[in-house]
């Protein structure tokens, strides 16, 4: 329990985000907890230039401060110039939501008074709240993970669901990018992503998307769009030009902002084990998810209309960012797998 902290007496909270697009999605219920404990308090988050885009105008959080890793806070100058900026927004309590030192150690560089997170990685002297391993939920989504450790700590308060938001200016202006391509207001859209940052092993192949993104957009008679980061848009390239059907590949093109509307105006997806796909779940985008090397038991797109294609191997999941051996996960999902969990659901905006 928070012993000496009355939850209408905090006035600034520091939340230190996760360093993945889709564990930060997976951490917004127990933001939501915290904003609904909190209800007078300001709320920081801190996150790494990636994520923090993902909390721009944000309802549960007040102000996104960046941490970056890899330029001014590069470094142990780099964690002193943190800690300063931490400082001086004199905060009252941290909630450390990944399990690294770093997190602890900057906090406890900046002399935040309290510090709540899990005791792990060799952390458990810095900080003042240690939750204990034994506290977490062994089973089930990785959302809960958070959660438990704010109820072990008395952090409690009603189910949250996944959130996300984009502004009004953010959906107008991919409504322009998209109509200039020829994808019109009532066009149903087909979101592909082909790629998943984590590493190749979670990726299935793009002649599989082809063949799934052309038979679905003449079943449904859409438009296909294709999402992703720089690193995949030869990927994304690829799979247009084995496509009979128009394509669009935005994978490269546009910020975490501009991916965001872009995958919320989707009226359906189909995605690797990957941060789109927690994106898309959380704008409850209908989906089909294809996991391999990864547990679908804790990481599963959390949204009512989705279904998950994998194949039972004796290797799986491995949880290796690359297979060493012969990918059997991905291998074994064939285009017909795919399209059969499609037939399931039903895009938005089309009456069954």
């Amino acid at each position: 329990m928070l012993k000496g902290l009355n939850n209408h007496t905090v006035s600034r909270i520091l939340v230190r985000g996760t360093n993945w697009l889709g564990d930060a999605v997976m951490t917004t219920p127990a933001l939501g907890r915290v904003r609904e404990y909190f209800p007078e308090a300001r709320i920081t988050l801190l996150a790494n230039p990636l994520v923090a885009e993902l909390f721009v105008s944000h309802p549960w959080i007040d102000d996104v401060m960046v941490y970056d890793r890899k330029g001014r806070h590069a470094g142990i100058k780099g964690r002193f110039v943190m800690a300063g900026e931490l400082k001086s927004r004199s905060f009252d309590l941290a909630i450390l939501l990944p399990n690294s030192l770093d997190s602890a150690f900057i906090t406890w560089l900046a002399r935040i008074p309290r510090r709540l997170g899990y005791a792990t990685d060799g952390r458990g002297l810095l900080l003042t709240d240690r939750v204990p391993l034994s506290a977490r939920k062994l089973t089930g989504h990785q959302s809960g993970y958070y959660l438990a450790m704010l109820e072990h700590c008395g952090i409690v308060g009603s189910p949250r669901p996944q959130l996300l938001t984009t502004t009004l200016a953010e959906d107008a202006g991919m409504n322009v990018i998209l109509e200039a391509e020829g994808v019109h207001a009532d066009s149903i859209v087909i979101g592909v992503n082909p790629g998943a940052t984590y590493g190749s092993a979670k990726r299935w192949y793009p002649e599989r998307f082809a063949v799934v993104a052309d038979q679905l957009a003449r079943r449904w008679d859409a438009r296909v769009v294709i999402t992703g980061g720089r690193d995949e848009a030869k990927i994304a390239e690829d799979i247009c030009g084995m496509m009979t059907s128009r394509c669009l590949n935005l994978a490269g093109k546009t910020g975490i902002r501009e991916m965001m509307a872009m995958i919320k105006r989707c009226n359906f997806f189909i995605t690797n084990d990957s941060g789109p796909m927690h994106i898309a779940a959380a704008f409850e985008v209908p989906l089909v998810a294809i996991f391999g090397s990864t547990d679908h038991t804790t990481t599963f797109p959390l949204a009512r209309h989705t279904a998950l294609v994998r194949k039972q191997v004796d290797c799986a999941p491995c949880m290796k960012r690359e297979c060493p051996t012969e990918h059997r996960c991905m291998k074994e999902v064939t285009a017909e797998d795919v399209l059969a969990a499609a037939a399931t659901l039903q895009p938005t905006g089309m009456l069954k």
